[in-house]
C-alpha cells in the first residue's frame, strides 16, 4: 500500500482507539451506567466502522482491477481483515453480555470475554499499518518520522489497549502524592501499597518498553518515535485518571524524548547487540528515575524508605536488560534481520 493509505488507515485507527477511550473513561467513572445504547460506545463503534469499511474498501479496489482472493489483498492487511467480522460477532456478544448480565465498572470489566474478544481483534485491527510498512520496499532500514509514523501510531494504540486491560497493574494511574505515600512506608496500612506500586512499575515497564525494543530490532528508528508512541500510550491511562494526575503522564513523554537521545547516541539495532542492550537498560531505568523525580518534586518530597525510590529505577534498567537479552540474544545481520 502506499503510505498515503497507510496514513488513513492509522488516522482512522485513532477514531477507533479514541471512541475506546471514551468509552474507559465513562466506565471508570461514571457509575450509572446501565444500558448498551450510549454515547461511549456509539464513538466506539462508529470508529470500527469506519477504519474497517476503509480496509475493505482497499480489498474491493483490487478485486475491481482484476485479483482474486488472497492477491486482492493488501500486504499486511489480512490480519486486519480477517479480524473485522471477528470482531463485529464479539461487538453483538458483548451487547447480549450487557443486556443480560449488566454493565461492569470495576476490575471485571477487564475479564469480560466478550471484552477480551473485542480487544484482541482491536488489536489486528489498528496494528495493520505496522504490519503493512514492515517489509513495505520504500521503508528501508532508515526510515524518516514521516513515513514511520503510520506505524508508530498504529503499535502505539496496541499498547494503549493493553495497558487498559493491564490497568490493575498500571503505574501510570497513580498520582504523585500516591507515589510518595506508597514508597514512604513498608507496611503503609490504610494507604497506597509499596508492593502494588512496585508490581504496577515492573508490568507498566515491559509493557511501555517490548513495543519499542520490537521496532529497534527492526530499523534504525528516527528521532522522535519513542516519543510518538509514549505521548499516544499515556492518553488511555489519563481517561481511565480524567487526566487527574497530568504531571506523571507528561514525566513517560519526557522519558520518551530521552529514549530518542539515547537512540540517537548508541544506535542501537539488531546488528549492534551490545548497543541495543544497553539502550534497552538505560531506557528503562531513565524512564523510572523520572517518575520517581516528577513524583518527588509534585508530590511533597522524597519519599521516607530511600531503599524503595533508589532500588526501583534500577529494578526497571535490569528488566530492560533483560528485554533486551530476550529480544536480540544474538546479534543479526542485515539481511537475516
Amino acid at each position: 500500500m502506499s503510505p498515503r493509505t497507510d496514513l488513513v488507515t492509522a488516522l482512522l485507527g485513532i477514531w477507533f482507539g479514541v471512541g475506546l477511550m471514551i468509552d474507559a473513561w465513562a466506565h471508570s467513572n461514571l457509575t450509572e451506567l446501565e444500558t448498551f445504547f450510549t454515547p461511549w460506545h456509539a464513538a466506539f463503534y462508529s470508529g470500527f466502522a469506519a477504519v474497517s469499511g476503509w480496509i475493505i474498501w482497499q480489498v474491493w479496489r483490487n478485486v475491481r482491477t482484476g485479483r482474486q482472493g488472497l492477491a486482492a489483498v493488501p500486504t499486511g492487511y489480512l490480519a486486519g481483515l480477517v479480524a473485522v467480522p471477528a470482531f463485529a460477532a464479539f461487538g453483538v456478544a458483548d451487547m447480549m453480555w450487557h443486556t443480560f448480565l449488566g454493565i461492569e465498572t470495576t476490575i471485571d470489566i477487564l475479564f469480560s470475554p466478550s471484552h477480551l474478544g473485542l480487544i484482541v481483534t482491536m488489536m489486528l485491527i489498528i496494528t495493520t499499518p505496522l504490519r503493512s510498512a514492515w517489509n513495505a520496499p520504500d521503508v528501508g532500514p532508515r526510515p524518516s518520522l514521516g513515513r514511520l509514523l503510520p506505524a508508530l501510531v498504529g503499535l502505539a494504540f496496541a499498547t494503549t489497549l493493553v495497558s487498559l486491560f493491564l490497568s490493575y497493574g498500571d503505574a501510570m494511574q497513580y498520582g504523585s502524592t500516591h507515589i510518595v505515600e506508597a514508597y514512604s512506608s513498608i507496611d503503609s496500612p490504610g494507604g497506597p501499597s509499596p508492593d502494588r506500586l512496585a508490581t504496577a512499575m515492573v508490568v507498566t515497564n515491559v509493557v511501555l518498553l517490548a513495543p519499542v525494543l520490537l521496532l529497534a530490532r527492526r530499523w534504525r528508528l528516527p528521532f522522535g518515535a519513542v516519543t510518538v508512541m509514549y505521548a499516544v500510550a499515556v492518553l488511555m491511562p489519563g481517561a481511565q485518571t480524567a487526566f487527574r494526575n497530568v504531571p506523571i503522564l507528561l514525566t513517560f513523554v519526557a522519558a520518551g524524548l530521552v529514549s530518542d537521545l539515547l537512540i540517537r547516541w548508541l544506535r542501537p539495532s539488531a546488528a549492534r547487540r551490545g548497543a541495543y542492550w544497553a539502550f534497552a537498560g538505560l531506557s528503562a531505568f531513565a524512564t523510572w528515575s523520572l517518575y520517581i523525580g516528577v513524583a518527588s518534586a509534585t508530590g511533597g518530597g522524597l519519599p521516607d524508605v530511600p531503599e524503595l525510590w533508589t532500588g526501583a529505577p534500577i529494578i526497571a534498567g535490569l528488566i530492560g536488560l533483560a528485554l533486551g537479552a530476550l529480544f536480540l540474544p544474538n546479534a543479526v545481520g542485515a539481511d537475516e534481520a
